[in-house]
């Protein structure tokens, strides 16, 4: 009974040592990781915080802008008598019209994600982890949304409406090439600036960020383990 004694001490205590070193740097690496996930977290803040201002700034103001020109541009079409001026008011108007229907549909409106994440709890490590990948993908979907926004086919679409435009001022009005041509540059003038004036902050904050993390992945959950004794053996438990 004895000697059945000490060799189970033998076999128990390098399973021992190496528990507890095993144990100790697990911590060690939870704690780095932990550390990791708040830096990340607190970046991810202020980054997504400042993008929600200016995208509202550009999104109101433009739709300010477009819904401004939309009732002085009809208020004058039902106010004045002159052909040609109720002709230019009436297609201004639509035109503004569309521009602000754009907005809505624009790819940069305001919603309620960034709210959404805010409220997030983040009491505990896991939780913290959680906000944090919920903050990443709509950093992602922030900086997807920009590029969009000043693709070729946003490009495309301003062109198509402004080309219309000036088609009817020139055909459907019957006016000059030339005053066509000017309904043309001037529309395109106004929404090449509305999409030059977008913002691209968050393109450039999911560059700095992936540049900045992308040797640091965040860790999964902290590995937990357990070691319990009974008659007969030992059982040791590593959760993931």
């Amino acid at each position: 009974m004895k000697k059945t004694f000490i060799r189970l001490s033998f076999f128990l205590i390098p399973v021992v040592v190496f528990i507890f070193s095993f144990t100790k740097q697990a911590a060690a690496q939870n704690i780095a990781s932990d550390s990791l996930v708040f830096e990340r977290l607190s970046e991810i803040k202020i980054m997504l915080s400042d993008e929600r201002l200016w995208d509202n700034r550009w999104w109101y103001g433009w739709l300010g802008a477009y819904s401004a020109a939309t009732i002085v541009q009809t208020g004058v079409w039902i106010g004045v008598d002159d052909l040609s001026t109720k002709q230019d008011m009436a297609l201004g108007a639509a035109t503004t019209l569309i521009g602000a229907a754009g907005q809505m549909i624009s790819p940069l409106k305001p919603n309620h994600e960034w709210q959404r994440i805010a409220l997030l709890p983040e009491r505990t490590p896991e939780e913290k982890r959680i906000k944090l990948l919920e903050s990443e993908k709509l950093l992602q979907q922030n900086a997807l949304n920009e590029k969009i926004g000043k693709s070729f086919k946003t490009h495309a679409i301003c062109t198509v409406v402004n080309l219309g435009s000036g088609l009817v001022t020139w055909l459907g009005f019957k006016r000059s090439v030339w005053a066509g041509l000017g309904n043309f540059a001037l529309n395109t003038a106004i929404t090449e600036t509305q999409i030059f004036t977008q913002p691209r902050r968050a393109m450039k904050d999911y560059d700095k960020y992936v540049n900045k993390y992308k040797f640091s992945p965040v860790q999964p959950t902290p590995v937990s383990m357990s070691l319990s004794m009974y008659p007969g053996g030992v059982a040791f438990l590593i959760k993931f």
